[in-house]
């Protein structure tokens, strides 16, 4: 008896302690990822200028962490492929240039993504927006690749009203908005952005708590449309900054404008689903602005030099805030090194995700802590890339930055987009924009002291350019010190040779342990003409052709061998009956 009372007496204490340990378990974060496309480093305010107010996610900003030296890839896809995977481009083969729609390619199918790590810890995954990580095969898409739900398009860019995208001369014009795997005809007219934030806000205002959310949205803006139309916003939004001179810059701000008014959104909508206290918010640029060139939108990334596609900093340092009650840290701007490639170890350590895998000293890192305090030691070593197209390279470690070759020949190596002082609002304006009550910030508690000190901690100054040392990386690798030369003026390569070696050193052996380019030349059976003019996965219906070509010639065959048994058993019957 006394036995038998122990054994229940223990077996009670175990089950309570199961269940009490079970409800001590911190409830796992919701994480909400807002990326904007070729959006410039000076395209927000919370960087000092006050040509284009982005009120809502400045208030983001001023009570979260600037996250001043956040680096991307210098273009869309090698970006996206690094947030996804954890990974830096080089070491899965997405390093060199984007997918372009009628490309057969897209990233590896033995690749593991942030989405599926997250589902199998119990959370709720969805993709709004851009896509860019190939479609030629279904299994590519987004809901094969673990999210739950994709609403967006597939390839780089799309029109922002009738949402088709014209990608060369060689093909036609095509459709390329889905629901899941479905072609969507019912968003035709409604301004991408627009149509991306409602969605965003839908999924927030649908989520059944019983499980956490993990929501990516990634927008169209600012990255051009179509170049019969690349510069395109609502006629009121761009109404709202007429102070700008430059007619491309007032869309462009209206562009972002949309994307401001997003970000304000999302946040009410996550506090009326009581979801704030407990969520991970992150906003991002994929990479800098294209001031001049292919798909320039007039975006400033000054005064960083250069801008998208080159090896300087304009390409690749890119504007970046993480905001949550989470972190103890808030109101500040952290100069510590992150990686995009840092938010999927960072993000799932914060969930309570353990398994992803560590790689080399250039793919991820868990951030968590680095976050959580200043004096967290980080990352100390960041690829840009050594490009194969371009065939230049970008590297840092410790401070130091090593610059060997450009693109283009160096037509995008200057400091670029530098703004007009009279096509700004006041200070007082600022201000009162980002505390109206139309801005996240009348929630908060931020005094004009306080923004201002931030602000002034979150903006580049730069050498005076009589300091200049000139640097043509086509004729020699560069050197600078990129903590106290943010802007790349003055190049200290023959002043630092031994540096300079072991960058160099550094660079080829990353760049001879990169696996191959998955890079695929066109293919004209993408064509959307062929498809119903929409973009579609193209491959998958050319299988099935060449499965169903193969069935018929099976049937034949077979149908030609039961003739001659037929033949073959008809000569035998009538030879035996002969002998009979």
């Amino acid at each position: 008896m006394m036995k038998h009372t122990v054994t229940c007496s223990v077996t009670l204490w175990l089950l309570w302690f199961g269940v009490n340990a079970a409800a001590a378990q911190p409830e796992r974060p919701n994480i909400v990822i807002i990326v904007a496309d070729d959006l410039g480093w000076n395209d927000v305010s919370f960087h000092g200028s006050n040509q284009i107010p982005t009120p809502n996610i400045d208030a983001l900003a001023y009570d979260g962490i600037i996250l001043n030296r956040h680096y991307v890839p210098p273009l869309c896809t090698p970006s996206r492929a690094s947030l996804m995977t954890g990974k830096h481009p080089m070491n899965i083969g997405m390093q060199d240039h984007v997918i372009l729609s009628d490309e057969p390619w897209g990233l590896g199918l033995d690749q593991k993504l942030m989405p599926e790590y997250f589902r199998d810890a119990g959370y709720r995954t969805h993709l709004v927006g851009k896509w860019h990580l190939g479609f030629f095969r279904r299994a590519y898409t987004p809901t094969y690749r673990g999210f739950d739900s994709h609403y967006g398009y597939l390839g780089p860019y799309i029109d922002y009203w009738d949402h088709s995208l014209q990608m060369n001369e060689t093909s036609a014009r095509g459709l390329d908005m889905r629901r899941n795997t479905d072609i969507n005809y019912s968003a035709n007219g409604i301004y991408a952005t627009d149509l991306f934030n409602e969605e965003a806000v839908r999924i927030i205002h649908t989520h059944n708590e019983s499980q956490p959310l993990f929501l990516v949205l990634t927008h169209l803006a600012p990255h051009t449309g179509n170049e019969d139309d690349p510069m395109q916003a609502p006629v009121d939004e761009i109404a709202k900054f007429s102070y700008i001179q430059d007619p491309a810059r007032q869309t462009l701000a209206a562009m972002i404008g949309r994307i401001d008014a997003g970000v304000g959104r999302i946040y009410r909508a996550l506090a009326e689903r009581n979801m704030l206290t407990n969520t991970i918010l992150l906003f991002y640029a994929d990479n800098g602005a294209p001031t001049l060139g292919t798909h320039a939108n007039s975006g400033s990334n000054y005064p960083l030099r250069g801008q998208k596609y080159t090896p300087w900093e304009g390409a690749v340092r890119g504007a970046a805030l993480i905001w949550s009650p989470l972190l103890p840290r808030k109101s500040v701007v952290s100069e510590q090194w992150i990686h995009v490639s840092d938010w999927l170890p960072t993000l799932a350590f914060a969930a309570g995700i353990g398994s992803i895998p560590t790689g080399t000293a250039i793919d991820g890192q868990n951030q968590w802590l680095t976050l959580q305090s200043a004096d967290s030691t980080g990352r100390s070593v960041v690829m840009n890339n050594a490009d194969h197209k371009f065939g230049y390279s970008s590297y840092m470690k410790l401070g130091w930055k090593y610059v060997n070759g450009t693109c283009f020949a160096g037509a995008y190596d200057a400091w670029l987009g530098e703004l007009v002082d009279n096509s700004s609002i006041t200070e007082e304006e600022y201000y009162s924009r980002l505390m109206d009550v139309t801005s996240i910030g009348s929630s908060m508690q931020l005094s004009h002291d306080k923004v201002q000190e931030i602000r002034q901690s979150a903006t580049i100054g730069c050498a005076d350019e009589a300091e200049e040392i000139r640097c043509d990386p086509l004729q020699n690798p560069c050197l600078f010190n990129i903590v106290d030369d943010p802007c790349e003026r003055r190049n200290l390569a023959d002043l630092f040779p031994d540096v300079l070696s072991d960058l160099q050193a550094d660079v080829v052996r990353y760049t001879r342990n990169a696996l191959p380019r998955r890079n695929k030349p066109a293919d004209g059976r993408a064509d959307p003409a062929l498809h119903n003019n929409t973009w579609t996965w193209w491959q998958d219906a050319v299988d099935e052709d060449h499965a169903s070509h193969y069935i018929l010639y099976l049937a034949a065959a077979v149908e030609i061998l039961i003739i001659l048994l037929i033949i073959w058993c008809g000569q035998k019957y009538y030879t035996r009956s002969g002998k009979k």
